[in-house]
């Protein structure tokens, strides 16, 4: 298990909690990253949303890419993943900025693509927003493109599609990665699927149970296989984590933060439900925090926390991105108490099966 984390660029991930102590500033994210990288996680995930999905649109949030850029340039080890949404970028320079910030961080930057689910922020920012199935095909083209410029044996590189046109297009230097950064996609629809199946690399899950998950990492390693294509890379689900000394201040903390109440952090409620194709229905309770993070139940004690860790891993998963509040004092925590029980629970698995 590879243990990364949502970079907190929203000042936190709880619409029911007004200050979390999580300003949406960049000293705040360093501190964040290397603070994270000397308790040893692996991964940050960069959201990338013009407008405050969390805390409403009307408040501060940071923007994903020149983020990322900053924090490559004072990092050493994080891999560091910027959220793309094709909606909203051209593609081939796209794929000239991410080369360049694959060379600042020395090779440690990938993307999580992501076909876009909110209309308000497309009409606010000027990004196409189009029916569900017109969106993956937009990224199919984006995709196309990236890589070809990326690729070592092509020269210069033309396309022409449907969005997309370029010709004879230059891109120097290439990036760091071979054959190119790793690319994540999450999607729950069969279109949405079938793109992630034909272009990217690893597979990226909103929260869900053991059951749910193992599900959907059989349905795509099946899919991989029919396409023809190597393995998926990477296996990754968001949770959101509540570790505490005992249950009952677990689950104490559990109703804390999911009342419901009516404000702007719900705004992009209606659009997330329903102009995406979901596998789970999604209820307010489970949009208290972002990106399903309840479901996995990471909730309880270390030890509780740790069992129900190795579960996901046992059903395929390999890298947790995790959220909490407040950060750094909870990563710290899960870092002290959660990650070493986990390593020792495997190890002790494995001596009682021999």
């Amino acid at each position: 298990m590879r243990y990364g984390y949502w970079l907190p660029i929203f000042g936190g991930w709880l619409r029911n909690v007004e200050d979390e102590g999580m300003p949406s500033t960049f000293e705040y994210a360093k501190n964040v990253i290397q603070q994270g990288e000397q308790l040893g996680f692996d991964t940050t995930l960069i959201a990338e949303l013009y407008l405050n999905d969390i805390k409403g649109p009307e408040h501060d949030s940071l923007e994903a890419w020149t983020t990322a850029a900053g924090l490559a340039a004072v990092t050493e080890t994080t891999e560091i993943m910027a959220a793309v949404r094709p909606n909203f970028h051209n593609p081939a320079i796209t794929a000239k900025m991410a080369s360049n910030i694959d060379h600042i961080s020395g090779g440690r930057f990938t993307l999580n693509v992501v076909s876009a689910w909110w209309e308000e922020e497309a009409k606010q920012y000027g990004g196409a927003f189009t029916a569900h199935d017109e969106r993956y095909d937009r990224t199919d083209e984006f995709l196309e493109i990236v890589k070809g410029l990326w690729a070592e044996e092509n020269e210069t590189y033309s396309y022409k599609g449907q969005f997309y046109e370029i010709e004879d297009t230059h891109l120097h230097p290439k990036p760091v990665q071979k054959p190119n950064p790793k690319l994540y996609a999450g999607g729950e629809s069969p279109r949405g699927k079938q793109t992630i199946v034909d272009h990217c690399d690893a597979y990226v899950m909103h929260g869900g149970t053991v059951e749910e998950v193992k599900t959907k990492i059989d349905d795509m390693k099946r899919r991989r296989e029919e396409a023809g294509k190597p393995p998926f890379q990477s296996f990754g689900m968001a949770a959101y984590v509540i570790c505490r000394d005992t249950e009952q201040e677990a689950y104490d903390e559990l109703n804390r933060i999911t009342q419901v109440k009516e404000s702007s952090a719900y705004a992009g409620y209606q659009d997330f439900t329903n102009k995406s194709q979901l596998e789970q229905q999604v209820k307010l309770l489970d949009y208290s925090v972002s990106n399903r993070g309840l479901r996995p139940e990471l909730i309880g004690t270390p030890d509780q926390i740790a069992d129900r860790i190795l579960e996901f891993e046992e059903a395929g998963v390999d890298l947790l991105l995790l959220q909490c509040s407040p950060q750094l004092e909870e990563m710290e925590r899960f870092s002290k108490q959660v990650m070493t029980l986990v390593e020792e629970r495997r190890i002790n698995k494995k001596e009682l099966q021999t």
